[in-house]
């Protein structure tokens, strides 16, 4: 039945909720006592956080944090402030019973490189817009040729950049304002 220690294969813990269902045991026992095979008692301080109609949340928070960590977490928290903690170490220990390497910091990590690739796309997407709309405002008035689409903008805020050759001759500059790409990129302000 029960392998190294006090510790229950998921099957038993599906074996022992039946059993219960079936009138067999103690239907008060919580989760944590249910796991740890010992009697419940009124002033268990587990039972309000860990029910035993959710034995596979305490098996997790057992297998990571241990049965006395708990407890001992649990019961140095004033009472306002146990279920919280309860509910972050059984999401805690889902994640690394999940991954067992990197737990809940890889999803974070994903999600976080997800945000920055999805910041740096809209910020050129941006860039785009404001040169389109800045060469379409140039274009309306006046009908001065644009540049080639393959000669970019320099960064930095010389007027060199909007400039333009026309027939070989000297730089001429575009009439307009300038756009300086690099401040649509600046993604410390996000």
């Amino acid at each position: 039945m029960s392998t190294a220690g006090n510790e229950v294969e998921p099957e038993e813990l599906q074996e022992e909720e039946e059993e219960e269902e079936g009138g067999g045991g103690n239907p008060r026992r919580c989760a944590a006592c249910k796991y740890l095979r010992r009697r419940c008692g009124h002033g268990c301080a587990l039972a309000p956080y860990f029910p035993a109609s959710r034995p596979r949340r305490y098996a997790n928070v057992h297998r990571v944090f241990g049965a006395s960590n708990v407890a001992r977490l649990l019961q140095s928290l004033p009472v306002e402030e146990r279920a919280q903690a309860a509910e972050t170490m059984a999401m805690e220990a889902q994640w690394r019973v999940g991954d067992p390497v990197y737990g809940c910091a890889g999803v974070i990590n994903r999600l976080q490189e997800e945000i920055l690739a999805t910041q740096c796309e809209l910020a050129r997407t941006r860039a785009q817009l404001a040169i389109v709309v800045a060469h379409g405002a140039q274009q309306a008035p006046r009908s001065v040729p644009l540049p080639p689409p393959h000669s970019p903008l320099r960064a930095g805020g010389d007027r060199v950049a909007g400039m333009q050759r026309q027939g070989g001759q000297q730089d001429v500059p575009l009439d307009g304002p300038f756009i300086d790409t690099d401040e649509f990129l600046d993604l410390d302000g996000f």
